[in-house]
């Protein structure tokens, strides 16, 4: 039992299982499946966000953009739905994805091509994404009354117990662990991360594998700004304001090293779920706004310390297990 605890998804697995016994002795039905599944539903938005974010990490990078991202290409797509109410959902649904991928591939260009710090490049993506929404709507709002009922209705139908919204994050989740862990792509965007040095005498080109990543972060925000605008029946310019920082917290919470190369596709889906739980628990069991950012951070930093002794403690044993074959060959010299 120690040695399944050890195992980091297990472990986090098990304290979300914890805190939901523990809040449920706190609010009557916390615990029943029906506001389960609301909590998932309510979380597969920035389970679809940290997937794009982890992408993003494991190469050694970071998208600071991707919540502005989303705002300005949700405000576009609802000002088309509110203009051009004919347009088939499949339509503003690609143009959404299409546009995130090319944001994403701004990001990206800036920094494989002109190798500037990608934390630099996406805190100056994020406030022009953010002032483009801005000027694109004027200020305005895209109200309810304005949307087309295809447009909100989709991600709202329930379909086998679950609203689609949770069956297309279910649909992602799936789609990034084949790809991160069965494609070229995927072993890439670790080597990538991992030990660029080596990647690039294994052939890889790091720079192209970075530039991909945050193509498909952007993508995948794309996607995102559609289910955030038909989720909430609402469009303004500070939609998902501070969601890219819970797409990193969600990521490092999952045990994504922020030094790339280390990191699963269910550790990630597992601490968006952590906040999740505990963004619906708290305000239940009247734990204040401030209090709730405050436990939040706390999570954030014990995760980061976390995954701090795990990466030093990893390399003391393979510098021990190293030093122990130099002395076996010099015993055995001698």
């Amino acid at each position: 039992m120690p040695r399944i605890l050890k195992k980091r998804e297990t472990l986090l697995f098990v304290i979300i299982i914890v805190m939901i016994a523990g809040f449920a002795t706190r609010a009557a039905g916390f615990a029943e499946p029906a506001n389960l599944a609301n909590i998932f539903n309510d979380t597969s938005i920035l389970i679809i966000l940290a997937l794009a974010q982890m992408t993003v990490i494991l190469t050694k990078s970071i998208d600071l953009s991707v919540a502005a991202n989303l705002a300005f290409t949700g405000m576009a797509i609802a000002m088309l739905n509110a203009a051009y109410p004919d347009l088939p959902l499949i339509v503003l649904v690609i143009t959404a994805v299409v546009m995130g991928a090319v944001l994403g591939a701004i990001n990206g260009y800036l920094v494989w091509a002109l190798e500037i710090p990608p934390i630099v490049v996406t805190l100056g993506t994020l406030t022009i994404y953010r002032g483009m929404a801005f000027v694109l709507s004027g200020g305005a709002w895209v109200n309810a009354h304005q949307f087309t009922p295809t447009f909100l209705s989709v991600p709202r139908t329930p379909l086998l117990g679950l609203p689609v919204l949770s069956w297309i994050a279910i649909a992602i989740v799936l789609m990034m662990y084949f790809l991160l862990r069965y494609t070229r792509f995927g072993r890439s965007t670790y080597a990538s991360g991992g030990n660029p040095v080596a990647a690039v005498y294994a052939g890889i080109d790091v720079g192209w594998t970075r530039f991909l990543a945050f193509v498909l972060s952007g993508a995948l925000a794309g996607l995102s700004s559609y289910l955030w605008v038909s989720r909430y029946a609402v469009a303004y310019v500070d939609i998902a304001n501070g969601f890219e920082l819970d797409s990193v917290a969600a990521c490092v919470i999952g045990g994504i090293s922020i030094a790339g190369g280390v990191g699963s596709v269910a550790g990630t889906v597992l601490g968006a779920l952590f906040l999740g739980v505990i963004k619906n628990a708290l305000p239940v069991i009247g734990i204040s706004p401030f209090t709730q950012m405050a436990i939040s951070g706390t999570v954030i930093v014990l995760a980061v310390v976390f995954n701090a002794r795990r990466e030093r403690n990893r390399g003391r044993i393979i510098l021990r297990d190293q030093a122990a074959k130099e002395t076996s060959s010099k015993e055995v010299t001698a």
